[in-house]
């Protein structure tokens, strides 16, 4: 089955003449989605300040591509690298359920930076953003991602590295055999570990911005005729079979071309961990409805899926006791407590990691397993929450969270989204010009002006005139 062969063809081939409607209106919600988070990581994210300096003094902080949010200009490297670790700072970007990845991050950023160098349409560069989704998460759903993840693999760095190749050479108007050489030698860098859960690290940011520059490397290299292994993905030592133990290549090429997994991508209402957001859509719901305060509460549980407890629940004395925003992000207690404390979770929330309000509530908070749960995953990433307060048993089951493709965003919401990240770094006029900006992706002539748009100093200038 040559699977490496068809998903190269497929992504050289693809364009928006074949996609259809819908898939590329979602297409303009995601990049907005996470060009808002660009913007704010690059001036609130705690590990930005050292990124941009090892950017500086590797070289890459010094050429004509852009990096959202940003006064400076980048190499096409340096840009898919900080674009990609930016968008996926916040933990506040697009996931897919079923992958257990966030496919935009590595995709987008390196499609735009192929883009910037290719002097691409917009066009080209939303197919080019619709190829790599389709990669990154086809090839996690065949590995399968959960055995993936139980080796302590991180997918969306680790299957990001395909997509990103596969938008960056559409983007760059690679053909077939180019882009397939492109996905073999992004099998030689294909990495992620998820023992950033150990302590907090900041190397799950570290390895997304890695694997939009790998498939950017990796699609430049291909286009100037380096070549590449052949069946990457699915071949003895490729891919599929050294990262999972038990692989179903086919699965990777089940309808494609009609049914698209962009579609299955979900988008975050909240700024952490996707296994947390149905204990948050729960929790809001049960404050709404019964007035409960944090001092009434005895004990909450928080019944997820085997996945999810590894991500937000296990150990339990780390989650109750988050010490920084990593930690926060991967505590379903912390979640859950600020949700039913402050009524929100919102970015601003990770201000409150050493709230007394908080930490009161923290020991009173458990994940556990729940075999219904665990039956719904991974198509869904439902969650039950059962809450003890006044001696009463309060419970609510969220199975389809906020976001989720079955409950998405409106245009509307992510507006509101995008607004509260970015204003506060560009300004409102300038906020909402970027935003028309990106909704119109597919029909602009030049990507490089959004970066212009994203430009803080630009936003002082304009409020100057």
């Amino acid at each position: 089955m040559q699977v490496t062969r068809t998903l190269a063809g497929f992504s050289a081939g693809l364009s928006l003449r074949h996609v259809p409607d819908e898939v590329v209106a979602r297409t303009r919600l995601l990049v907005l989605d996470l060009v808002g988070n660009i913007v704010r990581a690059r001036h609130d994210a705690e590990s930005t300040p050292p990124m941009l300096a090892a950017a500086r003094a590797l070289g890459v902080a010094a050429g004509r591509c852009g990096v959202f949010g940003d006064t400076a200009r980048y190499t096409p490297a340096g840009a898919a690298f900080l674009n990609a670790a930016l968008g996926h700072s916040l933990d506040f970007d697009d996931t897919h359920a079923a992958a257990c990845l966030h496919p935009g991050a590595p995709v987008i950023p390196a499609a735009i930076a192929a883009g910037e160098m290719a002097g691409a349409s917009g066009a080209d560069v939303t197919a080019a953003i619709v190829a790599g989704y389709e990669v990154t998460c086809r090839v996690a759903l065949a590995l399968p991602a959960g055995d993936h993840y139980d080796r302590g693999f991180h997918p969306t760095a680790t299957c990001g590295a395909f997509g990103a190749a596969a938008a960056a050479g559409r983007a760059m108007g690679l053909d077939a055999g180019e882009i397939e050489n492109a996905l073999g030698i992004a099998l030689s860098q294909s990495a992620g570990s998820l023992q950033f859960l150990a302590n907090g690290a900041w190397t799950k940011r570290f390895q997304v911005g890695w694997s939009s520059l790998c498939g950017l490397t990796a699609a430049t290299l291909a286009r100037e005729g380096f070549k590449g292994a052949a069946e990457a993905l699915e071949g003895r030592h490729g891919f599929m079979h050294a990262y999972a133990p038990s692989p179903n290549p086919a699965r990777a090429l089940e309808r494609l071309g009609e049914a698209w997994e962009l579609m299955a991508t979900a988008v975050k209402p909240y700024p952490s961990c996707r296994f947390g957001h149905a204990g948050i859509d729960a929790v809001l719901a049960l404050r709404a409805e019964h007035g409960i305060a944090p001092d009434e509460v005895e004990s909450i549980d928080y019944g997820l899926s085997h996945a999810g407890l590894l991500l937000i629940g296990e150990p339990q004395e780390r989650r109750a006791n988050p010490q920084n925003v990593v930690d926060g992000q991967f505590s379903g207690p912390f979640v859950l407590a600020c949700a039913l404390a402050t009524g929100a979770m919102g970015w601003d929330s990770y201000a409150r990691l050493h709230d007394p309000v908080i930490r009161a509530l923290l020991p009173k908070i458990r994940c556990v397993h729940d075999a219904a749960i665990e039956a719904l995953f991974p198509a869904s990433l439902a969650g039950r929450v059962t809450l003890r307060a006044r001696g009463q048993v309060f419970e609510k089951t969220v199975t389809v969270p906020r976001g989720e493709p079955a409950n998405f965003l409106s245009e509307a919401d992510l507006r509101t989204k995008f607004a509260g990240l970015t204003e506060s770094v560009l300004g409102a006029e300038r906020t909402a010009r970027l935003a028309d900006a990106v909704l119109a992706i597919d029909r602009t002539a030049d990507v490089a002006g959004l970066m212009r748009l994203a430009s803080p100093l630009m936003a002082a200038r304009m409020a100057g005139d």
